[in-house]
Parts: C-alpha cells; sequence; structure tokens
C-alpha cells in the first residue's frame, strides 16, 4: 500500500496507554510472542503495518518438509491474538518511534491511519468492494490479479474490516452508496496513539529480494517469468486463477525451470549471504506441482542444495524420487523464445560447457533481505545492525534475542533469514526474555523518595 496522505488527528488530549510489552510486527513471529506473553498474564500491544496480521506466512501454501497446510497453522494464530483478553491488536498502523527512558519505561508514537471504514460498523459484507469500479494490483496474490480500491485484504483477514485505498480511489461514492452499515467515512483522519511500554519485541520480518534487480533474468520483461512467490500463489488453495497457469497466455506449463540463489550468494547485487530457506521451498514447490500437473516437467538449476534441517535431506531425496531433475549450475541469462518460452543460459559444472534449456516457464527462487524498518524503530538510542544489515545479537549464546539496546528483543527473521520452525522457537525465546527483563527492570525501577517532616 502506498503511504496515506491523510490528515494526522491531533492527541494531545488522548490518554497514553501502558501495557507491558509492545510487540511490532504481526507475522507469525510477532503474534507467537505475543500469545506467549499474553498467556503469561502480560498485557501485550500487538502492532502491524498492513491491514491484516499475518504476515508472509499465510501467503503460502503450505510448508516444507511436512506438507502442512500454512494458513491451517497460521489462521487459529491469528484468531487467538484477535481475541486474546491480553492482546490489544493495532493494524494498519506505523511506529514513528520508540525512546527510552529508562530500565522498563520506553515510550512509543503509533499512527493508526484510516481505512475510511468504521470498523465497529463494518460487517465485512464486501458490497463496497462489488461497487466499487476501480481495479488495482492484489497485493495478496503478488500482483496476478487485480482488487478493487474498496477491498478487504483477503477472506480470512484479522481484523476483517474493509479498506478504502484513497490513493487510488475516484471518490465517485458507489462504495458508501452501497453500504447498508453506513460504515464507510471519508472523513476519517489518521489516530496518533502515545504509548508507554515496558519492554519492546522487535518481529518486523524480512523483505524478498526484488526480482527486477538481477536484469538478466528479464523479469518484468518475459511474462513467463515469475518468482518463487508468485508461484506460491499459483499453487494456494485460494490461488488467483485456480489452477496452475503461465501468465502470458493462461497454459498449463509443462516444462518448468527453478533458477535457485536468486538474489542469495551473489556480491553482484551486494547479498552474498545464504537465504537459508530457497532451496527448500523450491523442493517444496517443485512436489507440488507434481501433484498439480503430473506430466510436467520440472527441473532446479542450482549452486548447492543446503538441506541442514531436521528431515530436510529426506525431503530432498523425496523430490528425486518423484522426478524433479537437478541441473548444478549458475544460470547466468534467460532469453525469449518462440511461443513465449525462456531459454536459459547456464554453465553445467558437472557436465562442462556452458549450455542452452527452453523451458515454458522459468521460477526465480528469490531470497530474503532485512526490513530497513527494523533498525529505524528506535530514537535517540540506535538499534545496533550486524552483517547484511539484520537486527544484531548482542549475545548469540547466552541471550540471542537480545539487542544492543537493553529491554528491546528481536524475534524471527527480523535477526536473519530462518524458516518457520525456527522463527516460531526464536519469537518464544524472545517472549521469555522478555518477561525476565521484565522482572529485573520492576526490581530496579527507581521508588519516590519518602517525604519526612522536620520536627517542630
Amino acid at each position: 500500500m502506498p503511504e496515506s496522505t491523510a490528515p494526522v488527528l491531533a492527541a494531545e488530549d488522548l490518554p497514553v496507554e501502558t501495557h507491558d510489552v509492545l510487540v511490532v510486527g504481526g507475522g507469525i513471529a510477532g503474534i507467537e510472542s505475543s500469545l506467549e506473553l499474553a498467556d503469561m498474564g502480560f498485557k501485550v500491544l500487538l502492532v502491524e503495518k498492513q491491514p491484516s496480521i499475518g504476515g508472509k506466512m499465510f501467503l503460502l501454501s503450505k510448508v516444507f518438509p511436512t506438507l502442512d497446510c500454512a494458513s491451517c497453522i497460521s489462521t487459529p494464530k491469528m484468531a487467538a491474538a484477535a481475541h486474546h483478553p491480553n492482546i490489544t491488536l493495532l493494524t494498519y498502523a506505523d511506529v514513528q518511534g520508540v525512546r527510552k527512558h529508562g530500565e522498563g519505561d520506553f515510550e512509543a508514537t503509533i499512527v493508526e491511519k484510516p481505512r475510511y471504514v468504521d470498523a465497529s460498523l463494518c460487517t465485512s459484507c464486501g458490497q463496497c468492494s462489488d461497487a466499487c469500479p476501480v481495479l488495482v494490483p492484489k497485493e495478496f496474490d503478488d500482483n496476478l490479479i487485480a482488487r478493487k480500491a474498496a477491498y478487504i485484504p483477503f477472506d480470512t483477514a484479522v481484523p476483517k474490516t474493509a479498506v478504502i485505498d484513497l490513493d487510488h480511489c475516484i471518490l465517485c461514492g458507489q462504495c458508501e452508496r452501497a453500504c447498508p452499515a453506513h460504515a464507510v467515512n471519508f472523513l476519517q483522519a489518521s489516530r496518533v496513539h502515545h504509548v508507554r511500554a515496558s519492554s519492546v519485541i522487535l518481529a518486523t520480518g524480512f523483505q524478498l529480494f526484488p526480482a527486477e534487480r538481477k536484469k538478466e533474468y528479464r523479469f518484468g520483461e518475459l511474462p513467463n517469468v515469475v518468482t518463487a512467490m508468485q508461484m506460491e500463489r499459483l499453487l494456494g488453495p485460494t490461488r488467483p486463477y485456480h489452477a496452475v497457469l503461465r501468465p502470458s497466455d493462461g497454459k498449463e506449463p509443462g516444462n518448468i525451470a527453478y533458477v535457485l540463489c536468486t538474489g542469495s550468494r551473489d556480491r553482484t547485487v551486494g547479498n552474498p549471504q545464504c537465504s537459508r530457506v530457497c532451496c527448500m521451498y523450491s523442493l517444496k514447490q517443485a512436489q507440488l506441482i507434481l501433484g498439480a500437473l503430473p506430466m510436467a516437467d520440472v527441473t532446479i538449476y542450482y549452486m548447492d542444495i543446503r538441506a541442514y534441517g531436521k528431515g530436510f535431506e529426506e525431503f530432498y531425496q523425496q523430490a528425486k524420487g518423484m522426478g524433479v531433475k537437478f541441473v548444478r549450475g549458475k544460470v547466468a541469462k534467460i532469453t525469449p523464445e518462440a511461443d513465449g518460452n525462456v531459454g536459459l543460459w547456464y554453465e553445467d559444472t558437472e557436465a562442462g560447457g556452458v549450455r542452452k534449456a527452453v523451458h515454458d516457464l522459468a521460477v526465480l527462487s528469490v531470497g530474503l533481505l532485512p526490513n530497513p524498518d527494523a533498525g529505524k524503530v528506535m530514537t535517540g538510542e540506535e538499534i545496533k545492525l550486524g552483517e547484511g544489515g539484520w537486527v544484531a545479537s548482542e549475545d548469540e549464546n547466552r541471550h540471542p534475542t537480545a539487542t544492543s539496546v537493553r529491554g528491546v528483543f528481536v524475534a524471527g527473521t527480523a535477526s536473519g533469514p530462518k524458516d518457520i520452525p525456527d522463527s516460531i522457537v526464536d519469537a518464544a525465546a524472545a517472549a521469555a526474555e522478555a518477561v525476565g527483563y521484565l522482572h529485573q527492570a520492576r526490581r530496579v525501577k527507581p521508588q519516590p523518595e519518602k517525604v519526612v517532616a522536620c520536627p517542630a
């Protein structure tokens, strides 16, 4: 979503909101940390910049190596966070800055952007979206299809409240007239929240490598070169086309290539690190493709297969047994071919020589990059960043989730590339560290001095 240009509602007279822990980021790590803390009786404020919590996990079809349904895991946690009495949920909101005044004393300014829909009145009926005449690329489906300027992010969004995208709205008023609950309000303004918290958890997640930066792969130019996230949406249970189709002509691809390490282990784009998850999510997608298109050929072009986790090697061998082909070689460039096909030029490091292979569809297995917002959350005291721009751990052995600012902890992929199980474990660890800090900070918090009256 583009940044809103709506006026900000003055908040001088608004009360200060007090919470035990401020959790920044409503992905799977932020949700897990919030639930852990809330179950222990602590008051949590969970802030998410998107209109719904869920993060990137909710966009996935299945998870590796078990092939469990991703939404079946994340949806109950989203609902639990929304209905937990100890969790206050604040979505479509930006943390403008967090300042530390002392041990166990953090002050945050949070701007909640206007939805132009009254959440207390909205019934999630979707009639505003049906009436809206404006089409905009749909972020949930990685821009493969369109949504309306008046929309609900996805069917199981939390909260399931409509949003008016005023940056694309033509102010025709059709959504307002169509709303049976009279919830549309174009006069809504941003609201500022002044928050005091005793601890902070950063769960700001990651960004996907923008595939267009690898110009030799022609993403954005050749319609049949897609990213792995777009393929994830094509394979998902709520997929936009209800089938695995290539974008150029809507045909089922019979010969699909995966290009691993797109934007990872690559100094030419400034990211020499391994993203850890690309090999395994590519293997997962290859198996799902063979389930959806049994006659298809899937070829994975790789530098190294890093199957390091529990069950990962077996998952790799399972893909081989299903007929997935593996070619050890770095793809140098992708060129257009007849009938919309794509040509992959690569160096075959096993057989030797530069070769060319033609495929119906090429999938770029993009890597992970740090979210730059993580280092900007604190004001007055800087969060230390490590190699590659990820949030650094102050003590990786004893306190792996502790940051350079005492009382601020990091969870999930904000500190580096991780898969979903590792992110959940990391989030639980951050919650435990925060609890330990809360007990310490409350013991050392200065008490007001007693005034003793002088004897007459």
